[in-house]
């Protein structure tokens, strides 16, 4: 008997871990199904204005212009006190379980998802296909401006979801670190630039934040676990991972995948708005 738990125990430590987290993703069929439960807080980042105009029913509106600190200026995110504020009115803790949609494009679901991560939220999930497809299928749908019960939360920062310019030029330079430029090639390569200068940070590989959306009846989700699989099938997985954009929005597609491929990554909140407009800062072409 001894023999036999031994060799059990030697099978099971033996056996390949799972690198993929749990599905960040949640399917409309899902969500329909869940209408009903008091402890899902659904936020709709779409603008006031195209929440006004109809919403998933329950939803709470979270526009997407409420993550930036100065989205003019750069992608730096709100501010622990605004944050705070922003998460109590909503009745969000960092207990909560969230669904956050958008029209479908899935970029500002994404970056509202990762802001919940950078606060501390570790329940969160993204609505496939978004709003545009939700209301095809014909599920529910409501006028009302719901509210929440408000919550106690205490705003605190996960530095390992958070690049900043200091801790991005230090991956410039460390072997353990590999930095993804989300932006289109042609502002990878220095055609075009969104900062005073062009190029890009030095070490990062290019890959675009649109190869991670698959269009599926003309509606957009994330591609399926194979595919991502397949796309970051050249980015080592003992590698802690910076991307960035040109404010920290587009490169959230990117912080989803490989979130749900189970990769350490953060996303560089300022991006290229930033580190392009710094002369001290070098840049390759």
């Amino acid at each position: 008997m001894k023999k036999l738990l031994v060799i059990l125990l030697i099978i099971i430590v033996c056996l390949p871990t799972v690198a993929f987290s749990e599905s960040l993703r949640m399917s409309p069929e899902q969500l329909k199904q869940q209408l009903s439960d008091n402890s899902l807080i659904i936020l709709d980042a779409r603008d006031p204005e195209a929440y006004q105009a109809g919403h998933i029913q329950g939803a709470l509106s979270y526009p997407i212009a409420l993550t930036y600190k100065n989205q003019k200026l750069n992608g730096k995110i709100s501010s622990p006190g605004v944050t705070q504020k922003n998460f109590r009115l909503r009745g969000i803790d960092k207990k909560s379980q969230v669904v956050i949609y958008d029209n479908g494009d899935l970029v500002d679901a994404a970056r509202l998802f990762w802001i919940l991560e950078v606060y501390g939220l570790s329940k969160v999930k993204v609505l496939d296909h978004g709003y545009d497809h939700w209301i095809s299928k014909d599920y529910p749908i409501s006028l009302e401006n719901h509210t929440a019960k408000p919550s106690q939360y205490i705003a605190s920062l996960n530095h390992k979801r958070l690049a900043s310019k200091f801790s991005t030029q230090l991956a410039t330079r460390n072997k353990n670190q590999l930095i993804i430029d989300a932006r289109n090639t042609s502002d990878y390569v220095g055609k075009t630039s969104s900062a005073k200068r062009f190029g890009h940070i030095p070490t990062a590989i290019n890959l675009p934040a649109s190869h991670n959306i698959a269009k599926t009846g003309g509606f957009s989700s994330l591609k399926s676990i194979d595919q991502l699989t397949k796309l970051y099938s050249d980015i080592p997985r003992n590698k802690k991972v910076v991307i960035y954009c040109a404010i920290g929005r587009v490169s959230s597609a990117n912080y989803l995948a490989l979130r749900e491929l189970g990769y350490d990554v953060s996303n560089y909140d300022a991006s290229w708005n930033e580190w392009g407009n710094d002369f001290k800062l070098p840049i390759e072409k």
